[in-house]
């Protein structure tokens, strides 16, 4: 389960003052600014160009209004979180290069795209793949066709041979495409799409790489005996702490350690960088009281955490994106007063050493059934425990055992895209 969450009460045109499209983002010598159309030259003619001003920013941002108008399931997100994702402020962009368009049938825009090369994941794997996200389109088999094949040149341009998603825009920023789960609201940084997405993408030649799931489960839930005889044994070795916010930067960095450590041999795994987890924080001193965060520890050693938060998505439904001019009060009353009744565990991790012995099931128990006595007091009914991979046996297992319920499903795509063209700098093939 992972997540970065950003989220910061400012004016909603904060997206007017911040830089255009452009470096860190991407290069430009390579990022093929003349426009692509296919069919007939025409006022009706679908073209794609890439996302390199102002007024095309806004419109990127603004794209999922038109798809999902008719949805009652989707929420809105907020437009200066949605600004702020793709500022070049979002630390994610120390070590991602990317580049975004949009189609258009005339004058009229009907879908966007973005391509993402991770340095971290390179470093990594050496794979040569490269990936896709932040895909909005109409039910138009043309429009996904143009708009993936864009993003597919581009990405072999760089030198990539493979391509994965969707990723908005990394691995642990919101990633998957919905293919069950349609009938519900998505939690917070969870995506939604319309149930035609998986057919046009995969007319283009993808196929699954992972499915992860959502889980949604009662934080009340009666703990069967396998679940109490774990606790009981894990409590005798470890104990439980919350966040500490007088040393928030010092919990901040084990978090992030046990996360990265936890974490470090899942699929496509790419460690949380500091910056990253800075932003982390400044969202739970927001959104989390301290008791939403807990740290286990054996003889001094922080070895598991599980961190919750409410689900803002619930807060927010019917604001259409927007915090002003009375946006910001009706979500503040409802984090303070009416809280929310839904919430998300978007990060939990158990030291490696540990998930292959007893005490380590017993360690994830812990951590839970502490965090769940903080949910329940705050009045929260339901929690989303997300995302986990399908082949994760261990924590499947771990979450179905206290009444989770898989309710969502998401996947990853992959397609290999053959012999990568190069580029000089002034953008031509070598």
């Amino acid at each position: 389960m992972r997540t970065v969450l950003r989220s910061r009460l400012e004016t909603d045109d904060l997206h007017d003052k911040l830089p255009l499209f452009g470096s860190p983002f991407h290069d430009r010598r390579n990022m093929n600014t003349s426009s692509h159309r296919l069919g007939p030259k025409s006022d009706q003619a679908l073209h794609i160009v890439p996302v390199s001003d102002r007024c095309a920013r806004r419109r990127f941002i603004r794209m999922p209004w038109s798809i999902y108008e008719n949805d009652p399931a989707w929420t809105p997100p907020l437009l200066i979180e949605r600004s702020q994702h793709i500022s070049p402020r979002n630390p994610v962009f120390a070590h991602l290069q990317w580049q975004a368009w949009l189609a258009y049938r005339g004058a009229r825009p009907v879908g966007r795209i973005s391509a993402q090369i991770d340095r971290l994941h390179l470093d990594r794997y050496r794979d040569a793949t490269g990936f896709f996200g932040m895909l909005e389109a109409g039910d138009e088999r043309d429009v996904f066709h143009i708009l993936m094949k864009t993003a597919e040149s581009w990405l072999q341009q760089q030198g990539m041979q493979r391509i994965t998603g969707p990723f908005n825009l990394s691995i642990n920023e919101e990633c998957g495409l919905l293919v069950e789960g349609f009938d519900t609201s998505p939690s917070l940084m969870m995506g939604h799409a319309r149930p035609y997405y998986a057919t046009r993408i995969e007319e283009q030649g993808y196929t699954r790489a992972k499915e992860l799931l959502a889980y949604r489960i009662r934080p009340d839930f009666d703990p069967p005996a396998v679940m109490k005889a774990l606790l009981k044994a894990a409590e005798a070795k470890a104990r439980v702490r919350p966040l500490r916010r007088s040393h928030l930067k010092e919990d901040l960095a084990i978090l992030r350690d046990i996360f990265n450590d936890a974490w470090s041999e899942n699929w496509n795994f790419v460690p949380f960088t500091e910056q990253e987890f800075e932003e982390i924080g400044r969202s739970l001193v927001m959104l989390a009281p301290d008791d939403f965060v807990q740290i286990a520890e054996i003889n001094g050693e922080p070895v598991a955490m599980i961190v919750a938060l409410p689900n803002i998505n619930e807060a927010i439904h019917d604001l259409d994106g927007r915090l002003f001019p009375i946006g910001w009060a009706k979500l503040l009353w409802r984090l303070k007063v009416g809280y929310p009744r839904t919430g998300r565990v978007p990060i939990m991790g158990v030291r490696k050493r540990f998930q292959h012995s007893r005490l380590g099931p017993g360690l994830a128990f812990l951590v839970i059934d502490t965090v769940r006595t903080a949910i329940i007091r705050r009045g929260i009914q339901n929690v989303e425990m997300s995302w986990i991979l399908e082949d994760n046996a261990g924590m499947r297992n771990i979450i179905e055992t206290i009444g989770g319920v898989a309710y969502k499903r998401y996947r990853i795509y992959e397609k290999n895209l053959g012999q990568a063209v190069r580029t000089n700098s002034e953008g031509v093939c070598r």
